[in-house]
């Protein structure tokens, strides 16, 4: 096995290589406004650290949002033309999930806890989580404000969380997903004959940019 994971749900652009034992070689770089042009060359880079070619990977990862439109559909994208050049699977993962697994280690145990991601227009997408393995409720976006009472005298991960300390007072652990988390998450479900998502975005609300109100369209005689 080796999977090639990928996410740019968050401002992070990561990528990362998976032998089904462990992670190869990862890179993540922040800059929410440079997806689709930071997302090739961390492939071409984890591969060249690897020491190995696109052709030798055998499964896709791709994180599946919830996130912005813009920035969520430039990794889907890019999965789905590998796993059609490469005739490969190409396997979606929550994002959230991801943050919750790779969060497990910083929450030490603690029990439930909350993942929150900014989903701008000061909204959160959040889902809350009985282990690092064991999502509760659907993923879903709101104002802080009013999620607190769900939330409240939980742990939080995720930018989200950091954002709106009101709501989300005890914010720990990593605040963007890495793609080594998503790797390592699919590839225990793999093994363990789990199914996972198909590789469609989960944007949750509607597109940033939309037609103008009362917009004339002008056509030629």
């Amino acid at each position: 096995m080796l999977l090639l994971a990928l996410d740019t749900a968050t401002p992070a652009v990561t990528v990362a290589l998976h032998d089904g034992t462990s992670v190869v070689a990862e890179s993540s770089q922040v800059d929410a406004r440079r997806h689709g042009e930071l997302l090739l060359p961390a492939v071409d880079r984890v591969l060249t650290e690897a020491g190995l070619k696109l052709d030798a990977v055998t499964g896709i990862v791709v994180g599946v949002g919830p996130g912005p439109y813009t920035g969520l559909r430039v990794g889907l994208m890019t999965a789905d033309t590998f796993g059609l050049a490469l005739g490969v699977p190409v396997h979606g993962v929550c994002t959230l999930d991801g943050l919750a697994y790779e969060a497990g280690d910083a929450l030490d145990g603690a029990g439930p806890f909350v993942v929150a991601t900014d989903a701008r227009r000061k909204e959160v997408y959040w889902a809350r989580y009985a282990d690092a393995r064991t999502r509760v409720t659907e993923a879903a976006v709101d104002r802080p404000a009013d999620i607190a009472d769900l939330v409240k005298d939980l742990p939080a991960v995720g930018a989200g969380a950091r954002l709106y300390p009101d709501t989300f007072p005890d914010a720990r652990g990593p605040e963007n997903v890495s793609a080594a988390a998503l790797a390592a998450l699919a590839a225990e479900k793999l093994a363990a004959g789990e199914e996972l998502l198909e590789p469609r975005p989960l944007y949750l609300r509607r597109p940033d940019a939309q037609v103008p109100k009362n917009y004339k369209v002008v056509t030629p005689k």
